[in-house]
């Protein structure tokens, strides 16, 4: 490493001089006659290419009863289909030099390979045998559900911050389903059955309900052949029509408070905001409240001289860690995120104290135009960072096309938050960042010699 280290300004350069049209390469869209859609990317700069299936079904599609069959299923998809043994497919990716896992969240359960480019058929013949030919065998059953399990208990009931990240949302939410834990409630996941997977995957794996983004150094009409050669064989699934899932309007603050054995006390204050909606990337009457609400996640939390940092942290130092976030593409209204963990001699009612200061702060004063220009560069850098990532640019394009919205809202992205001005984090902040949409929980540490001792276990195999 150089002792010296470049500008922003000249680094962001930089790599635009040495990728040359990678921030505004084409993406091209096909549709097979069974409903599959196909997104290709070229990225020429590496003889590889990433292979990525998002199905539009996740966690937030679910139900009480059998909550986590999305992610027991994603994990049953490498167990075996009329073709292939129980753990085939990924040996056959691994003896082609390639890596392949998946990952469920809320909005989608997505599978991946990366390969070398002349081994995509590959990939596009294990995926395609699997999207309608799984044959969920009962005895990998019973013995994935237990993995499932075992990964919810090292996860989530065994880390103290995760188990309140998960009561916060149960409680924040009333109607949404996003009130639902990615993993499953354990109860749901003791009474699982391998009809309920059956059932979930003939509703919803099918091409009609999938997108396939290839990106790397691929011919988009050579990998719409393949994928036409491939999938365009498989029949479609019965339409799916979706209820309304919003959810209601809260009428008042909430908290919770957990006793879990933890070593500190921990805080989450969660208000409900706003995300992109569908369609609102078309035209000039966009909604801008989102692309606010991003830029003040950013100036509160964005970096060592963001505010909480400089000020919760090293400043009255309230707390020994503090965070905020916000997740702005989802397919339903989401959360805003203070937590943190008081420092030493204080208090969770100093920390909440000081959290409601900063929010009051940002309500009332204009943010900085230096605190605007620092978090607009660091969009700028991780927007550009990200398209050097053949897989991330992949994830992009699945994430926005199964939230339904639209890959093409990432080419604007950093010319939207760029607009923002001061007045509007201020009015997004007075506007969301209010008491009437807040959930407050709390964490009340039980000594730790009452946590349950149990035998260190193996791997979970595959999925998240």
């Amino acid at each position: 490493m150089k002792n010296k280290r470049p500008t922003l300004k000249v680094t962001l350069l930089a790599l635009v001089l040495i990728m040359p049209g990678l921030a505004t390469a084409k993406v091209h869209e096909y549709q097979l006659d069974n409903g599959l859609k196909i997104l290709v990317k070229e990225d020429h700069r590496a003889p590889v290419v990433v292979s990525q299936v998002w199905y539009k079904v996740g966690s937030s599609y679910e139900h009480d009863g059998i909550t986590g069959v999305s992610h027991a299923l994603e994990h049953m998809m490498f167990k075996g289909t009329q073709k292939y043994a129980p753990g085939q497919f990924s040996r056959i990716i691994s003896e082609n030099g390639g890596r392949d896992n998946a990952f469920t969240g809320s909005d989608y359960t997505a599978y991946f390979q990366t390969l070398e480019k002349s081994r995509l058929k590959i990939s596009f013949e294990l995926e395609a045998d699997r999207m309608r030919n799984l044959i969920l065998p009962k005895e990998e059953f019973l013995k994935e559900i237990e993995v499932v399990k075992e990964e919810r208990r090292l996860r989530t009931e065994d880390n103290p911050q995760s188990y309140v990240y998960e009561v916060s949302n149960a409680t924040a939410y009333q109607t949404s389903p996003y009130r639902f834990p990615v993993i499953g409630w354990m109860q749901d996941l003791d009474n699982m059955t391998i009809e309920d997977l059956s059932a979930w995957y003939q509703k919803w794996y099918a091409p009609n309900n999938a997108t396939l983004v290839v990106v790397g150094d691929v011919v988009p009409d050579e990998v719409y052949a393949l994928a036409k050669q491939y999938f365009g064989p498989l029949p479609a699934g019965e339409p799916i029509t979706m209820k309304a899932l919003d959810e209601v309007e809260q009428v008042g603050a909430k908290r919770v408070k957990v006793k879990r054995p933890a070593e500190l006390p921990y805080l989450m204050m969660s208000y409900k905001t706003p995300v992109i909606e569908s369609g609102s990337e078309e035209g000039d009457n966009w909604n801008w409240e989102p692309y606010a609400l991003e830029v003040l996640a950013g100036i509160i939390d964005g970096g060592n001289s963001a505010r909480l940092a400089s000020r919760m942290v090293r400043g009255n130092e309230v707390a020994s860690s503090a965070d905020a976030g916000y997740r702005m593409a989802s397919r339903l209204e989401n959360l805003f995120m203070f937590s943190g963990t008081p420092a030493k001699d204080k208090s969770i009612h100093d920390l909440e104290v000081a959290f409601r200061k900063e929010v009051l702060d940002v309500q009332t004063h204009p943010v900085s135009e230096q605190e605007l220009q620092r978090v607009k560069a660091q969009v700028v850098s991780s927007d550009v960072y990200e398209k050097d990532s053949v897989f991330y640019q992949a994830m992009t394009i699945g994430i926005l096309e199964t939230i339904g919205l639209s890959w093409k809202l990432a080419d604007k992205y950093v010319e939207r938050v760029n607009s923002i001005t001061a007045e509007q984090v201020m009015e997004v902040a007075k506007k969301y960042l209010v008491d009437d949409r807040l959930t407050i929980a709390e964490l009340d540490p039980l000594p730790m010699d009452k946590a349950p001792k149990r035998a260190p276990t193996g791997g979970f195999g595959h999925g998240r």
